[in-house]
């Protein structure tokens, strides 16, 4: 039987693969209602990125709160140290982005003038005053950010898949099973 001592609690594996749903969705739904003709389907795009990020940015606030009142899963001890950096500061990265992207959506729709419909549940009121040439800067820096966050979403898959495919190391299913 494997040592689950090592392995990330059911609920930090939860908040992951919740995280991980919303990520691919959001993504693609980014990149998509930036590159198609206005109208209806570019309207939901819209919304639909929004309310995700809402959604994102409340997931990854619980999800910090547990991380930081539950120990992570420690690495193994055979891992290089340079690798145990990396590894850490890809998380702070994509926590990072996962609560400060949001916000920049939020303050650049705000300028922009537009509505936040949370999924239509409700609607998050503007935290700047309209300014569109403001906006533009700060959805400029919020895309950027987005970008700079895919990669380093693609680089923690990539780093997941390594381990599991070519070390064999067991690190992937510390989050899918909860196993070593």
């Amino acid at each position: 039987m494997s040592d689950t001592s090592v392995a990330y609690t059911g609920t930090a594996r939860f908040f992951h693969w919740l995280t991980v749903l919303c990520v691919l969705t959001m993504i693609p739904a980014g990149l998509l209602m930036l590159r198609i003709g206005s109208g209806s389907l570019q309207n939901f795009l819209f919304d639909f990125h929004r309310s995700m990020g809402v959604v994102l940015f409340v997931i990854t606030a619980f999800r910090l709160a547990y991380r930081i009142t539950h120990k992570p899963a420690p690495l193994p001890a055979d891992i290089p140290a340079l690798q145990k950096g990396a590894a850490h500061l890809v998380h702070v990265i994509l926590y990072g982005f996962l609560l400060i992207n949001p916000l920049i959506g939020w303050i650049g729709t705000s300028a922009y003038g537009a509505a936040i419909k949370v999924f239509g549940l409700f609607t998050l009121p503007p935290i700047i005053a309209k300014d569109k040439a403001f906006a533009t800067t700060v959805l400029e820096v919020h895309q950027v950010m987005g970008w700079i966050f895919t990669a380093a979403v693609v680089v923690h898959i990539a780093a997941a898949l390594f381990h599991h495919f070519i070390k064999h190391d067991g690190i992937l299913l510390r989050m899918t099973r909860g196993q070593t």
